[in-house]
Parts: C-alpha cells; sequence; structure tokens
C-alpha cells in the first residue's frame, strides 16, 4: 500500500537525492566523457584554411535587387559561382587532382563579411597542406573564371560592334557611288548626302567605342590573404565534444537517480514518514545517540532525554486510564525491542510502576536474548511460559537490575508459542497486569511479518511504530497503520531510528546473588553451563543511572 495523497517536492528532496545517488551521476558522467574522448580520437581530423577574395567589377557587371552589397556586383551570386562545376573543374585542375568536381565542391565553404566586396573561401581537407592548396586553387579558379566569363563578354561586344561598323561603311561606300553619279542639280543630292552625314556620324560613334572595348583592361578581382597552412584540425572539437558528453552523462546520470529515488521506497529520512506514509513522527535518534543491539541509553545522554520526550509525549497522548501501549516494527528487525525496553525504562524513572512485556515471540532462545541481556534479566521463564501454565505472573515478572519500578517478561523458551497471542490466557494475563502496575509496554513483532502484532494492538489502548531508517519501506508504514486503524487502536505516532547493526557484546553487569558470566561474541543467550538453562544476568541498564544499587526493589512481585 502507498500513501494516497500527494507528496510535495522541495530543493531538500532534490539535495537528498543527490547526496544518496552522487556516485551515479559521477559514475555516468565519467562514462559520458570517456565515450566522448574516445569518439573524438576515433573521428578522423579535418583541416580548414581560408582565402579572401576582394572582388572587382570586371566587363558589364551589373547590380541585382537584392545583392549583398549596393555595388555592382552581387556577392551571394558570386558566392554561388564559387561552388560550380566549373569553377571546381579548374581548381581540379591547378590541385591536379583526379577526383570529381562535385567532391571537391563539397569541401567548400564560402562566406561574405557584412557590407564587403570580400569573398572568404575555405577548403576542409584532411592534411594541413590540401586545405591550404585547395582554398588557394579555388580562388584561383573563381578569378581565372570570371576573368574569362567577363574577357568573353567583352569579346562579343567587339564583335557586334566591329560587324555593324562594317555595314555602315558599305552602305557609306554605295552613297558615295550614287552621288558620284547624279549632278548637282539632281532633287536625290540632298537625300544621298543627308544618308552619308549619318552613316558617318554612326561609323565614328561606333569607332570610338570599338576603340574602348578593344584597350580595356579586364580585372575579375585579387587575392588578399592567401590560405595559411592550418596549425591545428578544426573538426572534430574535442572541447566541445567532451563538454556535451559531460552534459549527456550529467543529465543521464540526474534521470537514473531520480528514476532510482522513485523506485526505491525505502524509508531515508523522518520527514518521509509523516510526508509519505501520513503518520506523525513522535521521536527521532539521530545515528550518533542510536542504542546498539543491547543498549539502554544513559538518562541524561543525548539519547535518553530523546526517550524522555517521547515518554512525555506517550503520556499527554493517552486517554485517561489507559494503561497498556503496544510497540511494534513496521518492518522486521530489532527497533521494537530497543523502542519499548527505553520507552519502560522512561516511564519506569517517573516512580510509576511499569511491567515491559515481550511477546515477540521467538522460534530460538537466541532471539529471546536481547531484551534479557538490555534489562539485566533471565532469559526464561517468560511470556510463552507464562501462558503455557507453567509459570505464575509472579515467577514470570522480574525486576530490571537498577530500575526498581520496571518489571520484565522476556519472551520466554523456544516452544512454540502458536496461537498463544490469540489465547484467553493473554487476555487474562494484561487484565490482570493491568490492576498490577500504572503502565504495561508491550514489545510486539513487526507488522510486516506477523499478525500477532494486530491482535495485541487489538487489546490495547494505543500503539507506537518503530521505523529503521533506510530498512523500513514506506508501503510496510503504511500497512502498519492501517493494520491498527482496522482494530481501532490509536496510533500515537512513530519513532523513527538510524539503522542498526549488531556489535560486539558488552560484558553483562552483574546481578545481585548471581555471579557475572562473560557472553559470547554475536550471541545472545549467554548461557552458563550448569545454570538450568538460565542465562547470565549482565546488563547494560547500568548506564541508565538513578535507582537503587543491586534493584532496591527486587523481587517479581515488588
Amino acid at each position: 500500500m502507498e500513501a494516497t495523497h500527494p507528496v510535495s517536492t522541495n530543493f531538500s528532496d532534490y539535495f537528498g537525492m543527490l547526496r544518496r545517488h552522487w556516485w551515479v551521476v559521477l559514475l555516468l558522467t565519467a562514462g559520458a566523457v570517456g565515450a566522448a574522448d574516445a569518439v573524438t580520437r576515433a573521428m578522423p581530423q579535418v583541416y580548414e584554411s581560408a582565402t579572401s577574395v576582394l572582388v572587382q567589377p570586371a566587363g558589364q557587371d551589373t547590380n541585382v535587387v537584392g545583392g549583398r552589397t549596393k555595388g555592382d556586383i552581387n556577392l551571394d551570386t558570386e558566392a554561388q559561382l564559387v561552388g560550380s562545376n566549373e569553377v571546381a573543374a579548374g581548381a581540379a585542375a591547378l590541385l591536379r587532382s583526379a577526383a570529381p568536381p562535385g567532391t571537391l565542391a563539397a569541401n567548400v565553404l564560402v562566406e561574405v563579411p557584412p557590407n564587403t566586396s570580400v569573398l572568404v573561401i575555405t577548403y576542409a581537407a584532411p592534411t594541413p597542406r590540401e586545405a591550404q592548396a585547395g582554398s588557394h586553387s579555388f580562388a584561383e579558379a573563381y578569378l581565372r573564371n570570371r576573368e574569362a566569363s567577363a574577357r568573353a563578354v567583352l569579346n562579343e561586344q567587339i564583335t557586334a560592334l566591329s560587324t555593324k561598323v562594317k555595314q555602315l561603311n558599305e552602305a557609306l561606300v554605295k552613297v558615295n557611288n550614287r552621288l558620284a553619279a547624279v549632278s548637282d542639280e539632281s532633287s536625290e543630292r540632298p537625300n544621298l548626302e543627308s544618308q552619308r552625314t549619318t552613316s558617318i556620324n554612326q561609323i565614328n560613334n561606333l569607332s570610338g567605342k570599338l576603340n574602348q572595348l578593344t584597350t580595356a583592361t579586364v580585372s575579375a578581382g585579387k587575392i588578399i590573404s592567401d590560405a595559411p597552412l592550418p596549425i591545428a584540425p578544426s573538426k572534430p572539437d574535442r572541447t566541445l565534444n567532451l563538454a556535451s558528453g559531460a552534459m549527456v552523462g550529467l543529465l543521464t546520470g540526474l534521470a537514473v537517480a531520480a528514476l532510482r529515488e522513485r523506485l526505491d521506497r525505502r524509508v531515508r529520512r523522518a520527514i518521509d514518514v509523516e510526508r509519505r506514509a501520513g503518520v506523525a513522527v513522535l521521536a527521532e535518534l539521530n545515528p550518533r545517540t542510536a542504542p546498539r543491539f543491547d543498549d539502554v541509553l544513559p538518562p541524561y545522554g543525548p539519547g535518553g532525554r530523546v526517550f524522555n520526550r517521547l515518554r512525555n509525549e506517550v503520556l499527554a497522548g493517552l486517554e485517561p486510564g489507559a494503561k497498556l501501549l503496544v510497540v511494534t516494527g513496521a518492518s522486521q528487525g530489532p527497533t521494537s525491542t530497543l523502542v519499548a525496553a527505553n520507552l519502560a525504562a522512561a516511564l519506569a524513572r517517573t516512580g510509576n510502576e511499569v511491567v515491559l512485556v515481550g511477546a515477540h515471540l521467538p522460534e530460538t532462545v537466541v532471539d529471546a536474548a536481547p531484551l534479557a541481556r538490555i534489562l539485566g534479566v533471565s532469559a526464561t521463564p517468560g511470556l510463552s511460559d507464562l501462558l503455557a501454565g507453567r509459570v505464575s505472573i509472579a515467577d514470570a515478572a522480574q525486576r530490571a537490575a537498577r530500575i526498581p519500578y520496571l518489571r520484565v517478561i522476556t519472551t520466554g523458551g523456544t516452544a512454540t508459542a502458536a496461537g498463544l497471542m490469540q489465547s484467553q490466557a493473554l487476555r487474562e494475563t494484561l487484565v490482570t497486569l493491568r490492576g498490577q502496575a500504572d503502565y504495561v509496554v508491550i514489545e510486539a513483532p513487526s507488522t510486516a511479518t506477523s499478525a500477532d502484532a494486530q491482535s495485541l494492538a487489538s487489546l490495547a489502548d494505543a500503539a507506537i511504530i518503530t521505523v529503521e531508517l533506510r530498512r523500513t519501506r514506506r508501503p510496510q508504514v503504511v500497512d502498519a497503520a492501517e493494520q491498527l486503524r482496522r482494530v481501532s487502536t490509536p496510533l500515537l505516532g512513530a519513532v523513527v531510528m538510524p539503522r542498526l547493526t549488531t556489535k560486539r557484546s558488552r560484558p553483562p553487569l552483574p546481578v545481585p546473588g548471581r555471579p557475572a558470566i562473560p557472553v559470547a561474541d554475536g550471541r545472545a543467550d549467554g548461557v552458563r553451563p550448569g545454570d538450568g538453562g538460565r542465562p547470565a544476568g549482565g546488563s547494560a541498564a547500568g548506564n541508565l543511572g538513578g535507582g537503587t544499587p543491586g534493584g532496591a526493589r527486587g523481587g517479581a512481585n515488588g
């Protein structure tokens, strides 16, 4: 089950995502940069060289509407002519290249700087020498082609004028012959003389134009900046490729981090319990002050003060007359044991008679030892023995070492406990404990692994959920709250703890009347041979301070 209410995202969520998945972002970014570098090294190198050509009017160049400049030349048209097949063929001849003109023209790029009559002809080639030679050859071929075109136009004009002059001279000869044949008094003479004058004038005009054309100098332009030898390749751009790879890797890393965050349903912060599961947080333990697997926190230390405040909030949240409190974990683990033990100790320090019931029935005696070791009592007899009728409440309830107002009923022996949490004996036991104690704290199994927590909660006055960061999942918290809601048990809130790790056990403190025995590393029993199966009564409870030394109010019955 997931929370149904929408969850808003703020900057702290994004920073938390980066802090948790920074290695994913870094790994993908580094991989993308490495891939970009490898691709850059594998790509062929391209060198470019540019030649600047000043284009001058040649022959009868005229302006075209929409041209780049307002002079006599349309540079946009000229730029297209540089890449034509005719110019490319001339460049191939200069380069002595057998490549098709179209192939050479594909390597040419022509640019026109604003407000100039200059063409910048750039040629790309795999080597610096080829780039330099190609740029110069295309510039030279363009100028030669332009000059040849202008001279061809000029020659056509000269030929046309020469033909017209020749025709006029022939007509003038005919007119002169007719004038010689008529008399001065003839009526045709004035007309013939007018024709002769007109022809002479036309011949003179055309001869002047012809003289200008024959003496004209054709200049198509000139190279003002020849192609240099390239020093470094223009392509591939290593800096650009590496920057692009880093950006792609970074974006991919952020996307993968966001996806992992989306798919990861573990509770990572206390605020996740409230925002995503809708359960109020009563207390949160700092990782530096969190108890170990066998600790009860000192009352005046940072962790002890957290449980003192938790005690105050629990007392304020309980209804008048409420005594029975269930502590259950949203996920499997020792968190409910630690919270129940510390909360019971905090309640007992105020002078209230408190009974801590270990209802998380074990499968082996090893599992029963943590609660016994924390509070300095024997692992047996316990709740399973009590419910089975083998012992009485007076025998099962053991006074905790150095916490005189706290009695502990451990989970008991290794016998099967199937059905005991739903038995009438449990109900009667809890009724009896209500009459004997001010408060009863039940350490219940996890709601994720057993239905016993729900059964116990139905008999209790209130409940607390324990959440272990980075182990408990949000759906488990929601499911735990829903299980309690279905049996109408008030949920006071959640206690959030950092992820716990089993550490090397400390030697238990001595219990009055029983010699201290070292506890085996990594085990939770510490059973002594010949002790009748009862574990040594050491505890970390000595850190609590307060109370009377040696348990002034010892005895199971108080």
